[in-house]
């Protein structure tokens, strides 16, 4: 499993609710695939500025850092492994466990090219409006694989 998975998976927890002490968040990360020491944990929260209160570990005015969602052109790069277009939409065939972090990032974007994402555990379906912004799209995620 990858740090940018891992850590989605932290800021996913900590919208949850403040997440208890570092031991308890090793054995909650491990019970979900993702063995992960107590030093590599305390770097995920620092760099995710995660705030310690007297409840547990939280995300600072209760939502994701910016620092948080990595750049779509870096999970896309690091995940996606094809993208195939069919009229005006988009399938794009990630390696496991990379269509949320990749469909979260494409959402934060805003593009007005994306009406929709739709991602399981290794394809994301993009609706478009239509076929010519399926193909700025395509090619845009493309460049981004280089």
């Amino acid at each position: 499993m990858t740090k940018l998975a891992r850590q989605q998976l932290i800021v996913e927890l900590a919208h949850e609710g403040p997440l208890p002490n570092q031991q308890e968040l090793v054995k909650m990360l491990s019970r979900r695939g993702f063995p992960v020491t107590q030093a590599t944990l305390s770097r995920d929260i620092n760099e995710l500025h995660l705030v310690r209160t007297s409840e547990g570990y939280t995300l600072p005015n209760g939502d994701a850092p910016q620092e948080a969602l990595p750049a779509v052109s870096r999970v896309v790069g690091e995940f996606v492994r094809e993208v195939r277009r069919a009229q005006n939409l988009l399938v794009i065939k990630t390696m496991s466990g990379g269509a949320q972090p990749v469909a979260l990032a494409v959402d934060a974007e805003g593009w007005e090219e994306v009406v929709g994402t739709v991602a399981g555990d290794d394809t994301i379906l993009i609706i478009t409006p239509d076929n010519a912004s399926a193909k700025k799209l395509q090619t845009r995620l493309e460049d981004m694989r280089a």
